[in-house]
């Protein structure tokens, strides 16, 4: 019966964050559109991307999917710490219900909102021209693998936002993220960049996402055929269920334990 109690409570508490969907539409509408903004300043206006093969949209567009991804830490972090500036943390762990429920209902919201961000994101790339030339299958592994990270960074935010504390300290955050996000190849092959610059690029996490999502779909990921592929290019596919896995390994039972401490 406790089990039945705290998927009851946990869906509480989901249906509690998507209520805030309604009560603060222009949010929810910002944190859609902003991908989408960057997709077309990087498409449009930036555009072009050095040394890809292929129309760059083609390598743009899921790039921009393994960002969007990483950047949704940020959110997860400000909701947390909104929560617990409110004394809404400490009131929910007051009440008899699962002590679980608060941290499974954010993670669930989350990754509903990520996956509709993705929907959008993917709309508009179709849009400008994206397309993927696999199979269904393949595509769908490609956006759970997207998803995978994202469930990965979300917990990551959790742990983040109650080390954190206040909102105030989440810019300080932003800081690191943005720098680590676009030290990626999201927008440009690490074979375009100087050799020690594309071997950090290439072992980041949102790369071998964006690498193995584009082997997924169909499109191009190198710089060319005669490149010679690098262990991390070649094997992408692995380094984008491992790095998340290992991610979640360190900051889940962080995130556990730190909630299970704020009271004391």
């Amino acid at each position: 019966m406790s089990a039945t109690w705290a998927v009851s409570d946990s869906w509480t508490m989901t249906r509690r964050e998507l209520a805030h969907w309604a009560r603060q539409p222009v949010q929810v509408v910002v944190g859609l559109v902003f991908p989408v903004m960057l997709l077309l300043m990087f498409g449009f206006l930036v555009g072009g991307g050095r040394g890809i093969d292929g129309e760059y949209v083609e390598f743009l567009v899921p790039g921009m999917f393994a960002l969007t991804m990483a950047f949704g830490l940020e959110a997860t972090m400000t909701a947390v710490t909104r929560d617990l500036e409110k004394g809404v943390v400490d009131r929910f762990r007051a009440m008899p219900m699962s002590s679980s429920a608060v941290l499974v209902g954010r993670s669930v919201a989350d990754m509903i909102q990520s996956a509709v961000g993705l929907v959008v994101l993917a709309g508009v790339g179709l849009l400008l021209g994206w397309r993927w030339h696999g199979s269904a299958a393949a595509a769908l592994a490609a956006f759970a693998l997207l998803l995978l990270l994202r469930f990965a960074m979300l917990w990551i935010g959790i742990h983040l936002g109650m080390v954190a504390g206040r909102p105030e300290l989440v810019q300080a955050v932003q800081i690191l993220v943005w720098p680590v996000g676009f030290l990626s190849n999201a927008f440009a092959t690490p074979q375009s960049m100087p050799g020690w610059l594309g071997a950090v690029v290439e072992w980041n996490p949102m790369s071998a996402t964006a690498t193995a999502v584009r082997d997924l779909f169909g499109n191009p990921a190198a710089a060319s055929a005669s490149a010679a592929p690098s262990w991390a290019f070649e094997h992408a596919g692995l380094l984008a269920v491992g790095w998340p896995l290992l991610l979640l390994a360190v900051f889940f039972p962080l995130a556990v334990r730190r909630f299970r401490g704020l009271s004391k």
